[in-house]
């Protein structure tokens, strides 16, 4: 098959809406973000039993496309949190359908991505895939040890984004992935700072609830004694304190917001505090990326920033003021989620790699 004429219908659920596109090889001919109220899917227990709400929005937008587009070689859905895997393309098997309908492992938005995928794979009679899901995870033994037996260390990250922006650098330096070793921050609402070497994931901060910087709204790492004190002061229920850590700190608990472009706004009107917590977390960010600098032994071919917050020079110029003496810094704003999917699938489909199963 060539590559540059396979269609792709690509699924990637998240939160509050459902990203959809079609992609023929490469480029993206058709693209959709479909919303929902928030209140409308918090009446849902499990992620999974959005799938009628989120279907219905898929069927009544594929309408709207031409006829001649919607004929499928492939099927790609974003990868949920599965047990730890091998990074590469999926096929969707029993298996994982399974794991992500219980969520077994998280109750995550992308649980629908498996889902809607095989839904629509067994209507187009078409092969369905995920590519590169969130629990990638080639870690080393050492990078396991947390310090406390009992607590283990685990690869949880935007691994897709990460491989994705990781191979499109190599491939306009004339090399493989494989080839390479990058330190690849991914800055949106959560940030993940990984060593990819020789395209592994073989170091990352779990930036949901683990170690690394604090961002828009999550706290990052935290001082162990003052941590517990808080768990015991009778303030919080677990799950309260959960989700203050995770969608109430960083910029939200420091500035009351958690978009970096009204942060900026408040520094451009004098706002000291908020100039100090922006240069803050900038700060942590450096000081990860020199981290996983020393988990490659330096031997770094390149830096690269990426996620939303890579669209501010304000950012991305404050970081590279630490950590440009590591290694050259490229700069790849935005998530580039869907063409990831849309690429996996096709190389899926011509060969150029072998598929995994998950079992």
């Amino acid at each position: 098959m060539d590559k540059n004429e396979a269609a792709v219908l690509v699924i990637n659920p998240g939160t509050t809406s459902t990203k959809v596109a079609v992609f023929r090889g490469s480029e993206e001919i058709h693209s959709e973000n479909i919303e929902y109220v928030a209140e409308e899917l918090a009446a849902f227990d499990l992620v999974s039993e959005q799938f009628d709400l989120r279907l219905k929005g898929i069927e009544k937008w594929l309408e709207t496309i031409p006829e001649e587009d919607r004929s499928f070689n492939a099927i790609a859905g974003r990868g949920a949190p599965l047990k730890p895997l091998e990074g590469g393309t999926y096929s969707i098997s029993e298996q994982m359908l399974g794991d992500v309908r219980t969520s077994h492992y998280s109750n995550h938005a992308s649980n629908l991505g498996p889902l809607l995928a095989d839904y629509f794979s067994k209507k187009f009679i078409a092969p369905a895939y995920i590519t590169d899901p969130i629990t990638v995870d080639n870690f080393t033994d050492l990078a396991r040890i947390s310090g406390f037996p009992g607590i283990v260390r685990k690869c949880r990250a935007h691994a897709l984004n990460i491989k994705a922006v990781g191979r499109a650098e190599a491939a306009g330096m004339g090399r493989k992935l494989e080839e390479v070793n990058f330190i690849v921050a991914h800055m949106g609402n959560g940030i993940s700072i990984a060593a990819l070497e020789k395209g592994l994931i073989v170091d990352v901060n779990d930036g949901l609830l683990g170690m690394g910087p604090f961002s828009p709204d999550r706290a990052g790492a935290l001082p162990i004694g003052a941590l517990v004190e808080l768990c015991y002061s009778g303030k919080y229920e677990q799950k309260d304190l959960e989700k203050a850590l995770s969608k109430k700190s960083g910029l939200m608990g420091y500035l009351g917001v958690n978009d970096l472009r009204q942060v900026e706004q408040m520094i451009a009107g004098g706002d000291q505090k908020a100039k100090t917590i922006f240069n803050a977390m900038c700060y942590q960010i450096a000081k990860e990326i020199g981290a996983v600098s020393a988990v490659l032994k330096g031997k770094i071919d390149g830096i690269i920033l990426t996620g939303g917050m890579a669209y501010s020079q304000r950012l991305t110029d404050t970081i590279s003021s630490y950590v440009e003496f590591i290694a050259p810094i490229k700069l790849v704003p935005g998530e580039h989620e869907m063409k990831a999917l849309a690429e996996g699938a096709i190389r899926a489909l011509t060969g150029e790699e072998k598929v995994k199963i998950y079992d």
